[in-house]
């Protein structure tokens, strides 16, 4: 793929919410965003759902593995043969991210998504990076870059992505180019979604706290904030990042709570962790741009706001599709991957410079 041609890419992602795949085209040199195409979205069944969660923390060869890429991989297939493109991005699904020992684990085979598909497909997009030293997460920051671009910032704009763990892109859109000093600083904030769902399908029996409802009606709990603000990981300077699970501890302190305070204090200790990773930024933003599933979420959103100190608004204020937007990257890191362009770098997970990353498949018949 060479500089300065558009190719229709399209990126898929799965993330650690398990609610299921977001599918996105992007048209891109993998510097520039030309345009967007369509998306698609395939929510998980119950028994999905449940395949994927008895996985998690396993790593390749461990029970229950092969079993969750086999629902990563059909998932994915159903809606990507009737997407169209020229090259697909594939994230995965990560089970395990323990980037200090064991590695990174995300599950599904892009190899098998080629050969059904006829198309390239990029994937393994962090296990590069990690192997060089760095977190391997968050890798979508130079995606962030060019979007600064496309809605002709001018001054610095944070990207907060609220999935099951949240993140922030901080973007000097005046920067030569994404990898450039000072151009970017990335990093996990702490838990978000992940701890709110996983209460409400254990208590409710539902996915979410639609809407932030029930967490409207709680009361935080002071002395459980006040220990989550006490986690080392908070003391850890940036670039960091987390597994869904590294904040096990906060669900264990809730147990006790009804269920709206409860909610609550795991809505404020999103928010908070938020707010913390505001601190670590070189210069205050503008304006906070929120993509992911939190940002539906009223009461967190609200609460942002209290402890946030510019304008923080969904990404469609910006006119982008906040659901999208991690599905967008992936369709631009596949186009990178694919001309051997960085995808990280020191100011976005640790790596010791910027580096390439990911593998591409292709189908028999282009090897042929």
């Amino acid at each position: 793929m060479t500089a300065g041609r558009a190719v229709r890419a399209i990126g898929c992602m799965t993330g650690t919410s398990l609610d299921g795949v977001d599918v996105a085209g992007l048209d891109t040199d993998g510097e520039r965003i030309f345009g967007f195409g369509p998306s698609s979205y395939r929510g998980f069944s119950d028994n999905e759902t449940a395949v994927l969660r008895a996985a998690l923390g396993r790593w390749p060869g461990d029970p229950g593995v092969a079993e969750a890429a086999q629902v990563i991989e059909v998932a994915h297939l159903d809606l990507l043969r009737d997407m169209g493109g020229d090259l697909i991005g594939f994230h995965g699904q990560t089970l395990a991210h323990d980037p200090g020992a064991r590695g990174t684990h995300q599950t599904g085979n892009g190899a098998r998504l080629a050969r059904e598909l006829g198309l390239p497909v990029a994937w393994d997009f962090r296990s590069a990076d990690v192997a060089a030293g760095g977190q391997g997460a968050p890798l979508a920051p130079v995606f962030h870059f060019a979007l600064a671009q496309w809605i002709g910032a001018q001054a610095p704009v944070v990207f907060l992505n609220l999935g099951g763990v949240g993140n922030i892109t901080w973007v000097d859109p005046q920067a030569e180019a994404p990898f450039a000093p000072g151009a970017m600083l990335a990093f996990d904030t702490g838990p978000a979604n992940a701890p709110i769902n996983d209460l409400m399908r254990a208590r409710r029996g539902v996915g979410q706290d639609a809407g932030g409802a029930l967490a409207a009606q709680g009361r935080p709990d002071p002395q459980v904030l006040a220990d989550f603000r006490a986690h080392p990981y908070f003391r850890k300077p940036p670039p960091k990042s987390l597994d869904r699970d590294d904040f096990a501890g906060l669900a264990e302190a809730v147990a006790g709570l009804d269920d709206a305070d409860a909610v609550a204090t795991l809505t404020e200790a999103a928010a908070l962790a938020v707010a913390r990773a505001l601190e670590a930024v070189p210069r205050p933003p503008t304006r906070i741009l929120v993509c992911g599933g939190g940002r539906n979420n009223a009461t967190l959103l609200a609460r942002l706001r209290h402890h946030l100190p510019c304008d923080t608004v969904p990404a469609e204020d910006a006119g982008l599709d906040g659901d999208m937007i991690e599905a967008q990257a992936f369709a631009y890191l596949a186009v990178r991957c694919a001309r051997g362009l960085p995808i990280s770098g020191p100011d976005t997970t640790g790596a010791p410079a910027p580096m390439s990353g990911g593998q591409v498949s292709w189908p028999v018949a282009a090897q042929a």
